[in-house]
């Protein structure tokens, strides 16, 4: 009975063993998920507010022209994502991708020739200042400041790091992609 007893107590303590285990291990693995950046452009454009709605809420708006296939905008999507999460309640953040000829007018208006483009419209639509290519995140943040605040925009013609617009498929005469060729 002893020999029987030694048993039962071996496997509750491998038993007790393996279940720490398992509940250490889905700590682990939500702790790292929750840790890990899960910006992309992907989910900052699934984010994105519909351009109509920002023009129409009274509120200024950061337009950032960008495609999927951008160095650049995949390696400042998780600074956006944080400036999102910092003044989504006060600023409209509309992405725009220029692969889709929905934009061509936008892109047209804006003179979208390199990605990253960012545009800053005050509250009433109007366009007050541009940043084209990789921004750091605190010039984008003095930025987005300026633009609450209705100052002057400090960096209001920065140029950074780029990708040049190009088509996926053949542009038509009146694409803003194709430089007037």
């Amino acid at each position: 009975m002893a020999m029987s007893d030694s048993n039962l107590a071996t496997r509750l303590r491998n038993f007790l063993v393996v279940l720490a285990g398992i509940v250490l291990s889905v700590f682990v693995v939500l702790g790292l998920r929750t840790q890990s950046s899960t910006a992309t452009l992907a989910t900052l454009a699934e984010r994105s507010i519909p351009l109509e709605l920002a023009l129409a809420n009274d509120r200024p708006t950061l337009l950032e022209f960008y495609a999927d296939w951008c160095t650049s905008c995949q390696a400042m999507a998780p600074d956006i994502q944080v400036l999102e999460d910092d003044y989504l309640d006060r600023i409209n953040f509309v992405m725009l991708n220029v692969d889709n000829t929905k934009w061509l007018p936008e892109m047209a208006q804006y003179e979208v020739d390199g990605i990253p483009h960012f545009v800053f419209l005050d509250r009433s639509g109007r366009s007050i200042a541009e940043a084209i290519g990789k921004q750091p995140r605190s010039i984008m943040a003095q930025n987005l400041d300026a633009l609450l605040s209705g100052e002057t925009v400090p960096y209001a013609r920065s140029i950074g790091e780029t990708s040049l617009v190009r088509p996926r498929s053949k542009p038509t005469s009146d694409d803003p992609r194709n430089h007037g060729g």
